[in-house]
Protein backbone atom coordinates (compact mmCIF):
# COMPACT_ATOMS: atom_id res chain seq x y z
CA UNK A 1 0.00 0.00 0.00
CA UNK A 2 2.60 2.31 1.06
CA UNK A 3 4.66 1.97 -2.23
CA UNK A 4 1.16 2.94 -4.87
CA UNK A 5 1.26 5.81 -2.51
CA UNK A 6 4.46 6.65 -2.77
CA UNK A 7 4.38 6.05 -6.64
CA UNK A 8 1.23 8.39 -6.53
CA UNK A 9 3.27 11.32 -4.87
CA UNK A 10 5.82 10.99 -7.08
CA UNK A 11 3.63 11.56 -10.44
CA UNK A 12 1.73 14.33 -8.71
CA UNK A 13 5.03 15.64 -7.77
CA UNK A 14 6.30 15.09 -11.66
CA UNK A 15 3.60 17.47 -12.47
CA UNK A 16 3.80 19.99 -10.31
CA UNK A 17 7.34 19.99 -11.22
CA UNK A 18 6.58 19.91 -14.97
CA UNK A 19 4.06 22.78 -14.28
CA UNK A 20 6.55 25.22 -12.75
CA UNK A 21 9.20 24.57 -14.48
CA UNK A 22 9.63 24.49 -18.34
CA UNK A 23 11.91 22.49 -19.81
CA UNK A 24 13.62 24.64 -23.34
CA UNK A 25 13.74 20.70 -25.26
CA UNK A 26 11.73 17.64 -24.99
CA UNK A 27 15.54 15.85 -24.04
CA UNK A 28 15.17 17.11 -20.69
CA UNK A 29 11.71 16.42 -20.03
CA UNK A 30 12.32 12.94 -21.15
CA UNK A 31 15.60 12.85 -19.10
CA UNK A 32 13.70 14.24 -16.16
CA UNK A 33 11.03 11.33 -16.24
CA UNK A 34 13.49 8.47 -17.02
CA UNK A 35 15.59 9.38 -13.93
CA UNK A 36 12.21 9.63 -11.70
CA UNK A 37 10.72 6.38 -13.48
CA UNK A 38 14.65 5.06 -12.20
CA UNK A 39 14.46 6.00 -8.70
CA UNK A 40 10.75 4.90 -8.34
CA UNK A 41 11.56 1.54 -10.04
CA UNK A 42 14.78 1.07 -7.28
CA UNK A 43 12.94 2.56 -4.60
CA UNK A 44 9.95 -0.51 -4.82
CA UNK A 45 12.37 -3.18 -6.03
CA UNK A 46 14.52 -2.33 -2.94
CA UNK A 47 12.05 -2.22 -0.25
CA UNK A 48 10.54 -5.62 -1.76
CA UNK A 49 13.69 -7.35 -1.33
CA UNK A 50 13.68 -5.95 2.59
CA UNK A 51 10.44 -6.65 3.11
CA UNK A 52 10.43 -10.44 1.72
CA UNK A 53 13.94 -11.19 3.54
CA UNK A 54 12.91 -9.64 7.00
CA UNK A 55 16.16 -7.26 6.77
CA UNK A 56 15.87 -4.33 9.69
CA UNK A 57 17.60 -1.66 8.55
CA UNK A 58 18.22 0.19 11.60
CA UNK A 59 21.39 -1.78 12.48
CA UNK A 60 24.88 -1.89 9.62
CA UNK A 61 24.58 -5.83 9.19
CA UNK A 62 21.46 -5.09 8.15
CA UNK A 63 21.87 -2.41 5.87
CA UNK A 64 24.82 -4.45 4.76
CA UNK A 65 22.99 -7.63 4.13
CA UNK A 66 19.92 -5.51 2.21
CA UNK A 67 22.76 -3.81 0.10
CA UNK A 68 24.31 -7.52 -0.24
CA UNK A 69 20.27 -9.64 -1.31
CA UNK A 70 19.71 -5.80 -3.71
CA UNK A 71 23.23 -6.69 -5.60
CA UNK A 72 22.35 -10.48 -5.60
CA UNK A 73 18.85 -9.97 -6.75
CA UNK A 74 19.77 -7.01 -9.49
CA UNK A 75 22.53 -9.42 -10.88
CA UNK A 76 20.12 -12.43 -11.02
CA UNK A 77 17.70 -9.99 -13.13
CA UNK A 78 20.52 -9.37 -15.56
CA UNK A 79 21.21 -12.44 -15.97
CA UNK A 80 17.96 -13.43 -16.69
CA UNK A 81 17.56 -10.48 -19.55
CA UNK A 82 21.15 -11.72 -20.99
CA UNK A 83 19.20 -15.35 -21.46
CA UNK A 84 15.79 -14.02 -22.25
CA UNK A 85 17.87 -11.54 -25.24
CA UNK A 86 19.79 -14.56 -26.52
CA UNK A 87 17.30 -17.26 -26.90
CA UNK A 88 15.41 -14.53 -28.80
CA UNK A 89 18.39 -14.29 -31.23
CA UNK A 90 18.59 -17.49 -31.48
CA UNK A 91 14.72 -18.19 -32.51
CA UNK A 92 13.73 -18.75 -36.44
CA UNK A 93 11.79 -15.87 -37.22
CA UNK A 94 11.59 -16.73 -40.65
CA UNK A 95 8.74 -19.09 -42.16
CA UNK A 96 9.91 -22.93 -42.71
CA UNK A 97 9.33 -23.06 -46.02
CA UNK A 98 11.38 -19.41 -46.63
CA UNK A 99 15.03 -19.07 -48.51
CA UNK A 100 16.74 -15.57 -48.49
CA UNK A 101 18.57 -16.52 -51.21
CA UNK A 102 17.24 -13.49 -53.12
CA UNK A 103 18.92 -10.40 -53.92
CA UNK A 104 17.90 -7.21 -52.80
CA UNK A 105 17.34 -3.93 -55.35
CA UNK A 106 19.37 -1.28 -53.31
CA UNK A 107 18.27 1.51 -55.41
CA UNK A 108 14.74 0.74 -54.61
CA UNK A 109 15.34 -1.00 -51.38
CA UNK A 110 13.16 -3.50 -52.42
CA UNK A 111 13.16 -7.36 -52.86
CA UNK A 112 12.29 -8.74 -56.66
CA UNK A 113 9.29 -11.07 -55.66
CA UNK A 114 11.01 -13.52 -58.44
CA UNK A 115 13.84 -14.39 -56.29
CA UNK A 116 12.10 -15.87 -53.68
CA UNK A 117 12.25 -19.15 -53.21
CA UNK A 118 9.55 -21.14 -51.47
CA UNK A 119 9.98 -25.10 -50.71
Amino acid sequence: MVNWLLIGLVIVAMIVVSKFIHFKHLKHRITAILLILVLVFAYTTFTTIVKSNNIDLKSATGVYSAIKAYGSWFGLAFNNMKALTGNVVKMDWFPSNYSRSSEVDLKSNSINSEDIEYA
